[in-house]
């Protein structure tokens, strides 16, 4: 028999691993100083989010909703035998709002770059502090 913590670990296993990546994403975002680390963490907390509405949306044994046979088709529809597609179609909604998202910042981040010559985000304050002084 295996340990309790172990058994829980194996049978809830996708929720544990988007739980890890989402604590990853969001150790990257809150204790990296470089600005580029924190991007990739809020991607990977992003990911993580998308995967998990996914599975929630994942059915074992079910079919796509689409009913077959038209009019003359069955008569009683048994929603337990169809997957839910709306957790999909949000994540894909999702998934390109992410790209936008990242690839707004990943433009801001050149600039920044070309600008202050450092994506680092301590460095970025005293240099934003002294150019505010010396005006």
């Amino acid at each position: 028999m295996l340990d309790p913590a172990i058994d829980f670990l194996i049978s809830h296993f996708n929720g544990v691993t988007y739980i890890v990546l989402m604590m990853i994403g969001l150790h990257a975002m809150t204790g990296k100083s470089n600005l580029v680390k924190k991007l990739v963490g809020m991607n990977i907390f992003q990911w993580s989010i998308i995967l998990f509405v996914v599975s929630l949306g994942a059915k074992r044994g079910a079919t796509i909703p689409i009913v077959l046979g038209g009019h003359g088709g069955p008569a009683v529809i048994e929603a337990h035998q169809y997957v839910n597609p709306l957790p999909h179609v949000l994540m894909l909604t999702a998934i390109v709002v992410g790209v936008a998202t990242t690839g707004v910042a990943l433009a801001l981040l050149l600039r920044i770059h070309r600008r202050y010559g450092t994506l680092e985000e301590d460095v970025l304050i005293d240099r934003l502090r002294a150019s505010r002084n010396a005006e």
